[in-house]
């Protein structure tokens, strides 16, 4: 499997042994998964960030720091030299599946029946179809057929 760009040095594990727990401490709280879910979306500049989430300035200016100097987003200089706009970097590209999770866990959890919300679409505008993990064998995964298998 190939490492990824995105830099661990002191960031402080919460469970050095658990990718869950480690994506968690890089990726951070909610507002930096909606910095991502933005970017994914399109979002590129401080404003449109801003704009977007209604998170505070100095929040903002915190978690989009955070997420460049992680590897998860890039920081570049517009074309006209004058602003700044972001990017995501490969990594942060991968968090697309997590994003995605979310979004139709929170379509099946989240809303009442027949409560209004927003639809992630393909390039053709048909919704995505929902994730279904498989195993090995071909056949649905899930936490009843799952373990976790300590390295080491």
């Amino acid at each position: 499997m190939p490492r990824s760009a995105v830099r661990t040095e002191d960031v402080s594990w919460t469970d050095p042994s658990c990718p869950v727990a480690r994506t968690l401490d890089l990726t951070g709280d909610r507002w930096s998964l909606l910095i991502v879910r933005d970017a994914m979306d399109g979002a590129r500049a401080f404003t449109d960030f801003q704009r977007r989430t209604g998170i505070a300035r100095n929040i903002l200016t915190d978690r989009l720091r955070r997420l460049v100097e992680r590897g998860i987003l890039d920081r570049r200089t517009a074309p006209s030299g004058r602003r700044q706009f972001y990017a995501l970097t490969e990594a942060g590209r991968d968090l697309f599946t997590v994003i995605l999770a979310l979004r139709q866990w929170g379509e099946r959890h989240a809303f009442a029946p027949g409560e209004a919300h927003s639809v992630l679409v393909d390039a053709h505008g048909h919704p995505l179809p929902p994730l279904r993990p498989t195993g090995s064998d071909g056949g649905p995964a899930d936490a009843g057929t799952t373990t976790v298998r300590k390295s080491g």
